[in-house]
């Protein structure tokens, strides 16, 4: 469903577990920091608000959007690692970067999950402009890092 039908804060509570002692790893792309430190307070309160200690979320930056892949590697090979969250964002520009950028990151944290049989959430924006990217990251249409990581923890509800 699109976000401007859907907001990205809202979800179902089915699959909600006790995450109190489950470990997250967020990694977030210092690039367009505006709209991905607004991700990233969404996803860290609701990993809070459903229970997880902060002591048990692991924070790591990467320089952009295109690192999240390895970065989640990184934190996926750690043991202790229940989930990974994945945040950044895309603006389409006036090249094809985007397009190069979206596609590799997209399957490059898809395998990062398979690979390690641990959930790892895309929560990266890929929109045409700037005001979208506002828009979603807390703004009129909610906020994907929040939905990031209720992902996270539906996906560990769903593996028990």
């Amino acid at each position: 469903m699109a976000s401007n039908l859907k907001n990205l804060s809202d979800y179902s509570g089915k699959n909600v577990v006790d995450i109190s002692n489950k470990r997250f790893a967020v990694v977030v792309a210092e690039w367009n920091d505006q709209v991905t430190g607004a991700l990233y307070a969404g996803a860290l309160d609701t990993l809070l608000q459903h229970g997880a200690k902060k002591e048990h979320i692991v924070t790591t930056y990467v320089p952009g959007t295109f690192e999240l892949s390895l970065g989640a590697q990184w934190q996926a090979e750690q043991h202790e690692i229940d989930a990974v969250i994945c945040l950044g964002c895309v603006i389409q520009g006036e090249t094809r970067h985007f397009d190069f950028i979206c596609d590799a990151v997209a399957n490059g944290i898809t395998q990062v999950g398979l690979k390690y049989g641990k959930p790892v959430i895309f929560g990266v924006l890929t929109t045409d402009n700037l005001k979208q990217a506002l828009d979603r990251s807390g703004g009129k249409h909610g906020n994907k890092g929040d939905e990031a990581a209720i992902t996270a923890i539906k996906m560990l509800g769903i593996k028990k």
